[in-house]
């Protein structure tokens, strides 16, 4: 018996992610914890990341792949140096972003080619890419087995960039900003194997991306309950809501969650806590000075994992506005710490919420006023409520769940690869 045929063998895992921000989105969340709940199940793993780096335990190798990093908001478009744009990649980089593109999956997939054929691709069972999807890591199939997860179609965030842009130029600088997703729609088609982390993202990336639906396993994301967890001699605030948003992207929804503040403010006292940062003179606080609300929301920008905790134990509600999520981590996160959660049926939300919440249409803010107003009156149906989401991440949604899964993913495409 050999690696390939023995299920009980440690796998040998490369995880490519070419943007892993470890403090907005989900791309450098699922990197950081899947690793770990990985290597806890005894095998190895070797994380190459572009910028932002995911924040990994330190006994997981990570390969940082420097690329420009031209989007960092600390230095934005900043002009390279010749040395710099010496190497061909970099350049291609350079002329994308100076033309209103986003090159990082084509540029970070060709690093990642050309990284793994100096360092003995062969060393690893598989590689795993995490939604990078690009002609750089097609070019890896030839050598090793490869597997990809896509966490939600990006399609969707373009064709709502696209409705929601205020002019015809901004529509077309939308368009100009998602045509990588041409590559990765090529790509995917030659993946024998796709993770994807719910059946609302599997429909939606089978109908966008022409892909057979024999292909995917679906694989849901883990809570880390390490870090969300009730906090009970922290009191919870009266009227509290919170809410984690990447505040001025449209598909977050959170213009409909100030409208519905704007309604509630009318009869109560109440405040709105924002887990990020608005967009300086953006749509968001435009909105807030709009409906004159400015003195009920706070924007906590970036924090740690304590400040998080924090501020969820002194919530009376979470709720989460989204027009679409893939899967929904906030909502997870927010459950695994025994708050209440009220959430749209924006895309997977409500196969994670399921019947622990409380579910309205999305981009409703009446809907979201009652519901909210609902949650604040009633401090049983509250408890219930955070009783029930609680129990149903750790039911459901645990990384060690997650890591099983997708072991079993690995060892289908790995036997798949060497059979033919």
């Amino acid at each position: 018996m050999n690696r390939i045929t023995d299920h009980s063998a440690p796998l040998k895992i490369c995880l490519l992610s070419y943007r892993s921000n470890p403090h907005s989105g989900g791309q450098g969340v699922y990197v950081a914890n899947l690793s770990r709940a990985l290597m806890d199940l005894g095998h190895y793993v070797h994380v190459i990341s572009g910028p932002p780096e995911p924040n990994l335990d330190d006994d997981i190798p990570l390969s940082r792949l420097p690329g420009l990093d031209l989007y960092n908001p600390g230095d934005l478009f900043r002009t390279p140096s010749f040395k710099e744009l010496s190497d061909p990649i970099n350049l291609i980089e350079w002329l994308g972003v100076s033309t209103m593109g986003f090159p990082e999956p084509f540029t970070f997939g060709m690093r990642a080619y050309r990284y793994l054929l100096k360092n003995n691709i062969f060393k690893y069972d598989i590689v795993h890419d995490n939604q990078c999807i690009s002609y750089g890591i097609r070019a890896i199939f030839q050598f090793i087995p490869a597997i990809a997860t896509i966490h939600h179609p990006i399609t969707i965030d373009r064709a709502l960039a696209i409705k929601t842009a205020s002019s015809f130029w901004k529509k077309i600088k939308h368009m100009r900003w998602y045509s990588f997703i041409g590559m990765q729609k090529r790509v995917i088609k030659k993946f024998s194997h796709i993770i994807t982390v719910s059946k609302n993202a599997k429909k939606d990336i089978i109908k966008d991306f022409k892909i057979p639906q024999e292909r995917f396993r679906i694989i849901p994301n883990g809570i880390n309950t390490n870090l969300f967890y009730p906090v009970p001699e922290i009191r919870r605030e009266k009227n509290r809501i919170i809410v984690t948003n990447s505040a001025d992207t449209p598909l977050k929804g959170l213009h409909y969650l100030l409208k519905a503040l704007n309604a509630i403010s009318k009869t109560r006292s109440v405040r709105l806590t924002v887990i990020g940062t608005p967009k300086k003179n953006g749509s968001i606080e435009a909105l807030i000075r709009h409906l004159g609300i400015g003195r009920w929301v706070t924007f906590t920008g970036r924090i740690d994992s304590n400040e998080y905790l924090r501020q969820y134990a002194r919530a009376s509600v979470a709720v989460i506005p989204s027009l679409y999520e893939g899967f929904g981590l906030p909502a997870g996160e927010a459950m695994a710490c025994g708050i209440p959660v009220i959430s749209t049926t924006g895309g997977a939300l409500s196969e994670v919420v399921g019947d622990a919440g409380i579910l309205v249409p999305p981009a409703d803010h009446v809907a979201l006023a009652e519901a909210i107003t609902d949650v604040l009156d009633n401090p049983e149906l509250a408890q219930k409520m955070g009783r029930a989401g609680y129990q149903r991440v750790h039911q459901f949604f645990t990384w060690k769940r997650a890591a099983e899964m997708t072991v079993e993913a690995y060892r289908e495409t790995i036997h798949d690869y060497h059979r033919f």
